[in-house]
C-alpha cells in the first residue's frame, strides 16, 4: 500500500467521525495521489452540491491541479482564475493567478 492510499484510510476514517467539507476536499487529494486524477475530478464533482465548500477557492484550486494533471489546460486555466476570484488573500491570488497565466 502506497503512502498516499494510507492518507486516503485516514481521510476515510475522518470523515465517518467529521461531515467536514475539509476533510473531504482533503480526501479528493489523496485519490487524486493514490489513484490518478480522473478518479479525484470524480469524487471532487460529488461535493459540488456541498454549499461549504462549493464557493471555496480551495475547491476551485484542487479542481484546477486535477485538471492540469489530465493536460485539460483551457479548463485548468478557468478553475485557476475561478478559485483566485473566491479568495480575498493576495497571496494567494497572485500564486493562483501565477499558475493560470504559466498554462
Amino acid at each position: 500500500m502506497t503512502d498516499w492510499a494510507r492518507i486516503e484510510r485516514l481521510y476515510d476514517l475522518l470523515a465517518l467521525i467529521s461531515d467536514n467539507p475539509v476533510v473531504a476536499l482533503n480526501r479528493v487529494v489523496a485519490v487524486a495521489m493514490a489513484h490518478g486524477p480522473a478518479p479525484g475530478l470524480e469524487l471532487l464533482a460529488t461535493l459540488e452540491a456541498d454549499r461549504r465548500v462549493d464557493e471555496d477557492h480551495r475547491f476551485y484550486a484542487v479542481r484546477a491541479h486535477l485538471l492540469e494533471m489530465l493536460g485539460r489546460m483551457d479548463a485548468a486555466r478557468e478553475a485557476y482564475e475561478g478559485a483566485a476570484a473566491r479568495t480575498d488573500n493576495l497571496a494567494q491570488q497572485r500564486y493562483l493567478r501565477a499558475r493560470a497565466a504559466r498554462l
